[in-house]
């Protein structure tokens, strides 16, 4: 039983938005993503959905809320805090994000914490400019006996075009179970009113035969 909650929950495990990570938002300024994923692993069809927003409360202190949902399987709901660790310059910046909330397992909900440092720096390629994040993280979700520890990576390019394309990489460990992965290669397509759409192909170590679509609105205000 602990095993496949282990599984469960893990797949649910899900990098952050691109614009997020060591990045802190303006004063004033927020984010906001919409995203949905569906596999087909058997004959049934499996679906996730996920909401994620910040907002930037003061210049060295952005707040956000991350929302994540399995229909009738697994969720949490986390409210969260990042802060400006170091700023390197051209080498990059660092970041430190706390957050608590709750998760549920079949509609048991428990409460759960989060502690993170992430790594950002811009890029600059020939292919154009973009940017590079990589995202540790450990979570406690007080239902289980062990912490997670979550290790992210994204990049992608965000020159002045209507499309350009991400790659995201996400790996989870939760105690004696197997090491979790995902692999998302993805579109960021421009669209009106400061939006982005992202569509991408997910593969997780979790549905070896499956590939699964992923599409997400991304929004800036």
């Amino acid at each position: 039983m602990g095993r496949i909650l282990a599984i469960l929950l893990l797949s649910l495990c899900a990098a952050q938005p691109a614009s997020a990570g060591a990045w802190l938002r303006d004063k004033d300024a927020g984010f906001l993503s919409l995203t949905g994923t569906i596999y087909n692993p058997s004959d049934s069809f499996d679906f996730k959905s996920a909401v994620y927003g910040e907002w930037g409360l003061t210049p060295n202190l952005t707040v956000g809320v991350d929302l994540n949902e399995r229909p009738g399987l697994t969720g949490h709901a986390l409210i969260f805090a990042r802060v400006p660790v170091a700023d390197l310059g051209k080498s990059g910046r660092f970041a430190f994000e706390f957050g608590g909330g709750g998760h549920h397992f079949q509609n048991q909900w428990h409460p759960m914490y989060k502690v993170g440092l992430s790594y950002g720096r811009s890029l600059n390629t020939k292919w154009g400019y973009g940017w590079l994040a990589v995202d540790f993280a450990f979570e406690h979700r007080l239902r289980t006996n062990d912490p997670f520890y979550k290790l992210d990576a994204t990049v992608g390019l965000s020159s002045d075009r209507r499309i350009n394309p991400m790659l995201q990489i996400e790996t989870a460990y939760f105690g004696d179970s197997e090491f979790h992965w995902s692999v998302t290669p993805s579109v960021l397509i421009t669209g009106k009113n400061n939006t982005r759409w992202q569509i991408g192909l997910e593969r997780r170590s979790a549905y070896p035969k499956g590939v699964g679509l992923k599409i997400a609105l991304w929004r800036e205000f």
